[in-house]
């Protein structure tokens, strides 16, 4: 506890619900974190729910923000990225959209930019 009475961050952790790490509750910026550095899944605060991380998205001043679905309920979270947060996997959730189109990939070949 810190001297006011709440709970310290630095001192608190939590067990991530899918890969069972250990994690500090506070990230390296001592902000509060909402899911794991390692897998980063969280739990859902409203049903209890695993999250699972969807997507990335980067926002106007360049920092970037980890979409997650709730396993439970489907409900969309954002979660700033944290310095400590896996940069392969965040790497690959975000090319991932480029790798899997909805389309056939030859059909690039074919257009013309304007």
């Amino acid at each position: 506890m810190s001297h006011s009475g709440t709970p310290n961050p630095h001192l608190s952790t939590f067990t991530c619900i899918r890969c069972g790490l250990v994690v500090s509750a506070a990230g390296p910026d001592a902000e509060p974190r909402s899911h794991c550095p390692n897998c980063l899944s969280g739990t859902h605060g409203r049903c209890r729910a695993r999250t699972h991380p969807i997507a990335v998205a980067i926002l106007r001043d360049g920092d970037w923000m980890l979409i997650q679905r709730c396993t439970g309920c489907d409900q969309l979270e954002a979660a700033p990225v944290a310095a400590d947060d896996n940069q392969l996997l965040l790497i690959r959730i975000a090319v991932k959209p480029l790798a899997q189109p909805p389309f056939p990939l030859e059909h690039l070949a074919q257009l013309r930019v304007r």
